[in-house]
């Protein structure tokens, strides 16, 4: 079998560009994997379709020990995200419980990060009053800010979405706006 010419450049382009922006990542000093905040979230429905949910939740945030130095004062740390909390609408409740990796983008001095992450999440109940979620077993996604209030207080926001991945034959999916506070170790 052989390839056309075309998709041998692809890979060369392809290769040159992760070769060159790996060249300009360096390592950061990083720690070893140590709890780096505490706190509590919640949130509404962000769209028609999640208007009657609310979540709260407690969260720990630990730094993971691989950090990338992106330019001057630039890094990307790793962490690991665990919250345990309630999910309800008008008529159900459940318990909701998260853990899985996510980014930190920074500038040092600067107050403001941006977030996201992915993580595994387990419902105690997916039967609610405007959804059924067909499975306990979720995945929630979030892209977010960040801002240091100091050395030890942070508060955010976050756009998250919730869903089963299509391992069930119903998956409605869940988006809430979340805002939190928190304490910085």
């Amino acid at each position: 079998m052989t390839f056309p010419k075309s998709a041998f450049c692809s890979i060369a382009v392809v290769a040159g560009l992760a070769a060159g922006i790996m060249g300009m990542i360096t390592t950061c000093q990083a720690d070893e994997f140590k709890l780096a905040a505490i706190g509590a979230r919640g949130g509404f429905g962000a769209n028609a379709s999640s208007q009657d949910f609310t979540q709260v939740e407690a969260f720990a945030d630990w730094n993971l020990p691989w950090c990338w130095a992106l330019g001057r004062d630039w890094s990307l740390q790793t962490r690991l995200d665990s919250s345990a909390g309630w999910l309800g609408d008008q008529g159900a409740n459940a318990g909701v419980f998260t853990l899985g990796p996510g980014l930190r983008l920074g500038k040092k001095g600067f107050p403001l990060k941006l977030e996201g992450g992915s993580n595994v999440t387990f419902l105690t109940n997916e039967r609610f009053a405007t959804k059924d979620f067909g499975s306990t077993y979720q995945f929630t996604s979030y892209g977010g800010v960040s801002l240091e209030l100091g050395a030890h207080i942070r508060c955010g926001y976050r756009y998250q979405h919730m869903s089963n991945a299509d391992l069930s034959n119903t998956n409605p999916g869940l988006n809430l706006h979340m805002f939190s506070i928190s304490y910085i170790f």
